[in-house]
């Protein structure tokens, strides 16, 4: 144990050490830490770490893939990676067989844990930039939970001006994250304040609420337990909480729902049986998992059947995307979107270049927010 903290605090203090062998050409991503001259980002995307830590035996970076970092004379560790694709991207190190987060990279939860986060810069990231345009805030809520028993944090985005007009009232868009992440991904990972303040400023979305809560309940999982606990933490718990504390506008007309990943089932889950409440669905690189959620899967099919004259009266826009054939989601989309064919159930459907990736998801948000509350 004493072996393993001396080396964390080499790799903690070695961030502040500014390297002999910093290459010029490289550039330093936002989500280092400040003062940390490493990991450096080379002109082809390839990645330079370099850690101290003279008493490790073994040191890997894990990027989706493992790279060992090879030890130099005076205890660094080094390594340069294979070209990694634009936009975010979590990673860990690995140092004698324990996955910690880099000192040098900001922390983000993720994977089910903190796990530090690299930003590869993305040339059509103008989008999700920060402008000299008015800016809306986030704020960072409890609420008690009566499904839970506890008390839970909810983010929740508030345009430009939200304080300056006590009267005026706003559309809302919740917005689910991913499997393995919490309230603060579409906050922290996905920009959402940068994508709607910029969206908001060139008069292409309304300007709307933005509630971003955890749909994580517990042992649920990707079972209907949880999918139903979350229906009703929403139905129960998230909107009332909303409406009695923001100047909202609470029909149906007025109130969207997305999500990511498992974000998106619990879209479908949610949405798609209460139509009376959401008027807007959109379900990003998603769709039922073949196999494991079948029953779930049919018996929405089912009553999509039974109901299409309800939902397609009820809904103004059922808004599906994936990412490309690499997207992990893009097989089960497919078998979903022909079930809606086969029902004759109304849908927009839309892909973006990438994978199972923030980069997609930003996107999806920046291409969702404007078609909201027409």
């Amino acid at each position: 144990m004493r072996v393993f903290i001396k080396i964390i605090w080499s790799i903690a203090v070695s961030v502040l050490i500014p390297f002999a062998g910093i290459c010029q050409s490289g550039i330093v991503p936002e989500t280092n830490m400040r003062s940390a001259k490493y990991p450096q980002i080379l002109p082809n995307h390839h990645v330079v770490f370099r850690i101290k830590a003279p008493d490790a035996k073994k040191v890997q970076i894990d990027l989706g893939k493992k790279y060992d970092l090879v030890k130099e004379a005076d205890g660094t560790w080094a390594t340069t990676t294979d070209s990694i694709s634009e936009g975010f991207h979590y990673y860990s190190l690995i140092v004698d067989g324990v996955t910690v987060a880099d000192p040098a990279s900001e922390s983000f939860y993720g994977m089910s844990r903190m796990a530090s986060g690299i930003e590869i810069p993305f040339a059509g990231g103008d989008y999700y930039a920060q402008k000299n345009v008015p800016h809306g805030d986030i704020r960072i809520k409890n609420y008690y939970s009566t499904i839970t028993k506890s008390w839970r944090k909810i983010y929740i985005y508030t345009p430009p001006g939200y304080d300056n007009n006590p009267t005026k009232k706003y559309p809302v868009l919740y917005i689910l994250h991913g499997g393995g992440e919490d309230e603060r991904g579409w906050a922290q990972q996905g920009k959402t304040d940068l994508i709607l303040d910029n969206l908001i400023a060139q008069q292409k979305a309304k300007p709307m609420l933005v509630v971003m809560p955890d749909f994580n309940m517990g042992g649920g999982g990707f079972g209907e337990e949880g999918l139903k606990a979350f229906a009703n933490e929403m139905k129960q718990n998230i909107i009332p909480f909303i409406q009695k504390n923001y100047r909202t506008l609470n029909n149906a007309g007025n109130r969207a729902l997305a999500g990511l990943s498992m974000g998106g089932i619990n879209t479908l889950y949610t949405g798609v049986y209460n139509t009376d409440l959401f008027s807007y669905l959109g379900v990003f690189s998603s769709g039922w998992i073949t196999g494991s959620q079948k029953d779930l899967a049919d018996a929405q099919y089912n009553y999509l059947q039974k109901n299409r004259a309800k939902v397609e009266k009820n809904l103004k826009l059922f808004w599906i995307s994936t990412g490309m054939k690499d997207d992990i989601a893009y097989n089960n989309c497919k078998v979903m979107l022909a079930k809606l064919d086969e029902l004759k159930i109304k849908y927009t459907y839309d892909e973006y270049p990438g994978g199972h990736t923030w980069p997609v998801w930003r996107n999806n948000l920046y291409k969702f927010a404007p078609l909201l509350f027409k």
